[in-house]
């Protein structure tokens, strides 16, 4: 071997053996940062915790508090309600001029428009099954996605729906 291939192997084992040395130290410090870490806290500590910062009591505040706590209740309710879609509306009609009618009435994706013929097979199997479907969606012949694709509707609103369906079949 020439003298520098010599040099470039010293050297070169030197620089294999200083990042060695590293590695270890990196490994030892791990270990080390890994063991001074608390443990995990017990749900008993925790438990303690949550009595001792608990709140000592509540504010009362007369007719004003009980006032401000029935305008909260009556905001909350409207604000379910609102969620609801058509706002949670039980007339099977509206539903069905709004939503199902897109496919029901032309038929897209196999559905069943309001002929009784279509509807034969299906009412056979029970109001449970079509209401079934109809929440949960159903593929087979045709495909019915969950509550028609709106899930903001209500089961009690679907049941409407297929009620005031079955009953305007042609």
């Amino acid at each position: 071997m020439r003298n520098y291939d010599l040099e470039f192997l010293k050297r070169f084992s030197l620089v294999i053996g200083f990042l060695a040395l590293v590695t270890l130290a990196l490994i030892v410090l791990a270990a080390f940062l890994h063991r001074s870490l608390p443990a995990e806290v017990s749900p008993a500590a925790q438990a303690r915790v949550q009595a001792r910062i608990a709140p000592a009591g509540a504010v009362y505040a007369g007719a004003t508090g009980a006032a401000a706590q029935a305008a909260a209740q009556a905001a909350a309710l409207a604000a379910a309600s609102a969620n609801a879609a058509y706002g949670g509306t039980l007339d099977g009609k509206v539903i069905y001029d709004n939503l199902c009618g897109a496919c029901h009435t032309t038929g897209v994706g196999m559905a069943p428009t309001l002929q009784r013929a279509q509807w034969s097979a299906r009412i056979a199997q029970g109001n449970d099954v079509l209401y079934r479907h109809a929440i949960e969606g159903f593929t087979g012949a045709g495909i019915m996605p969950p509550k028609g694709g709106n899930p903001g509707l209500t089961d009690e609103q679907v049941k409407a729906t297929v009620d005031w369906m079955l009953g305007n079949l042609q």
